[in-house]
């Protein structure tokens, strides 16, 4: 299972082939804080909508699932690998690590 702390993400964002940016949380807590990096495609997907909704996602692009804390997100990215996709990472922390390392005007919750 491969995990990335804020910084590596920066850094995998400013890439050639940047990944998605995949938030598992549900609508309510996106309301409240999301990640925004200039050029770099999220899509929300709650974990709960994610094996019905499967087909939305390219098993050939990069992702990066992200929730609160790195819990769900942690259990997408094994689930996605199970699936078939190859460059799947979590990240460490989720939202809550993005806002204390990385951008401090993403709210905490």
């Amino acid at each position: 299972m491969q995990q990335i702390g804020p910084g590596e993400l920066l850094a995998l964002c400013s890439g050639s082939h940047p990944p998605l940016l995949l938030d598992v949380r549900e609508p309510w807590e996106a309301q409240l804080a999301s990640i925004r990096i200039d050029g770099v495609r999220s899509v929300l997907l709650p974990m709960g909508q994610i094996p019905a909704r499967l087909s939305e996602l390219e098993a050939t692009q990069p992702v990066v699932c992200y929730c609160h804390h790195g819990v769900r997100s942690l259990q997408v990215v094994a689930f996605l690998q199970r699936a078939g996709f190859d460059c799947v990472y979590n990240l460490a922390g989720g939202i809550d690590a993005w806002s204390l390392a990385t951008d401090p005007s993403v709210p905490r919750y």
